[in-house]
């Protein structure tokens, strides 16, 4: 009988990398990966940063469920939340063979726990779509900072910021594949059905080969259109998350449909 105020790692599975997806808090003492979209808390300090998740959604998990989480849950409630703790925990999660955030390739955190990346400016397909990547599945507290190409480099290295799309990167096109391919690959999210057929519409549509996936020439239309509307480059980030977030969808969930005009003008009576 699962547990009062839990959730089961199928059910958080189709949660993760849509934009309802609860918070996702891994208080495990130690322990290497993160289920995507997860950050780590310390379940010992919650009194001291429960109280950001004040009326927010949250979800909680520690190695099996049993541990740390139970307690942090119940606390995050007390401060308002509305908390449950993952049904089984990490090893759930695992047992199922969901995919782990590959931790090790990732930035060094700030502060406030969050990673920082730097690309430059005047973002179309590419650094419009890794960032979506990185706030849905990776870091959702992470930080983009758009700047003038010869100024990447400097900025990097003066906050701590890794560079992406940007020659010479870690995080930048490798052959063929964009750089959505690459950190695709690189977080460990490739065995999810969806990412892979949306990377390749990215792909598509950022190196000019429409001929990929049908919905790559719409891509690049709309990511135009977007960068026409938004001098800003993050109210241009802002306003292309829902865009991604249709298109994983549709990788997801809509590939087999297909939409066809019906007309619903009344037949015309027969004559007398």
């Amino acid at each position: 009988m699962p547990a009062i105020n839990s959730i089961s790692a199928e059910k958080l599975s189709r949660l993760v990398g849509t934009p309802s997806c609860p918070a996702i808090l891994d208080v495990r003492a130690g322990g290497a990966g993160l289920i995507p979209g997860a950050v780590r808390r310390s379940a010992d300090d919650v009194a001291r940063w429960g109280a950001a998740y004040q009326a927010r959604a949250a979800i909680v998990l520690c190695r099996n469920g049993q541990e740390e989480s139970p307690g942090v849950a119940a606390w995050l409630r007390h401060a308002g939340a509305q908390a449950e703790i993952l049904e089984g925990g990490f090893e759930a999660w695992t047992g199922a063979n969901r995919p782990i955030v590959n931790e090790s390739v990732l930035p060094p955190r700030d502060e406030a726990g969050r990673t920082i990346w730097v690309t430059r400016c005047r973002p179309k397909v590419d650094r419009i779509a890794c960032p979506w990547l990185i706030r849905r599945f990776v870091d959702p507290g992470a930080v983009f900072l758009f700047v003038a190409p010869a100024e990447v480099a400097g900025v990097a290295g003066r906050f701590g910021a890794a560079p992406f799309d940007v020659d010479g990167a870690f995080w930048t096109h490798r052959g063929a594949l964009c750089t959505f391919d690459v950190m695709v690959e690189e977080f460990g999210l490739a065995d999810l059905p969806a990412l892979a057929r949306l990377a390749i519409i990215v792909r598509g549509a950022d190196t000019a080969r429409p001929e990929l996936a049908p919905q790559s020439a719409g891509l690049v239309a709309a990511s135009l259109g977007l960068s026409r509307m938004h001098a800003d480059d993050l109210e241009q980030l802002e306003a292309g998350m829902p865009l991604y977030d249709a298109f994983y969808r549709w990788c997801r969930d809509a590939t087999d449909e297909v939409h066809d005009w019906v007309s619903h003008t009344p037949k015309a009576r027969a004559r007398a």
